[in-house]
C-alpha cells in the first residue's frame, strides 16, 4: 500500500481543484530511464485502464497500474514546502540504489538498464 501524508494529500486535492476537469485521478507510477533505472511519474489522468489498482485516498483517488506496484508497495508521499517553493518527496523502501540527484532509482527486483545521466 502507499501513504500519503496529510499535507501532501491537501496540496493534491488543491492541484485537482485548479485542473477545472471532472473526474481527475492522481497516477503514480515507474517509468524506464534515469542513470539508476527507473523514475517516479506522478500525474492527473482522466482515464482508468483494467489494469489499474484504484485506491480512495483522503479526498481523492490514487491509480497505480498493476507492473508498477511492485516497485511502490510501501512508498511514503509527503510534500515540503521550502520558502517560497515545494515539491513531493518520495520515501520508498524498495530503493536499493539512487542516482546523485535523486530523480531516478533501482529496486532488487528491477530488470531494466541503466541510462547516462
Amino acid at each position: 500500500m502507499i501513504e500519503i501524508s496529510d499535507l501532501a494529500s491537501e496540496q493534491i486535492k488543491e492541484m485537482l481543484q485548479n485542473q477545472n476537469a471532472d473526474n481527475l485521478f492522481l497516477r503514480v507510477g515507474v517509468v524506464d530511464g534515469g542513470c539508476s533505472g527507473l523514475s517516479y511519474d506522478l500525474k492527473f489522468d482522466d482515464t482508468q485502464t483494467k489494469d489499474d489498482l484504484s485506491f480512495e485516498m483522503k479526498g481523492f483517488q490514487l491509480l497505480i497500474d498493476s507492473k508498477s506496484m511492485e516497485f511502490l508497495e510501501g512508498l511514503k508521499i509527503d510534500y515540503m514546502a521550502q520558502g517560497m517553493t515545494g515539491g513531493f518527496t518520495m520515501d520508498n523502501p524498495n530503493v536499493k540504489a539512487s542516482c546523485g540527484c535523486g530523480a531516478s532509482f533501482r529496486t532488487a527486483t528491477y530488470r531494466g538498464t541503466k541510462k547516462k545521466c
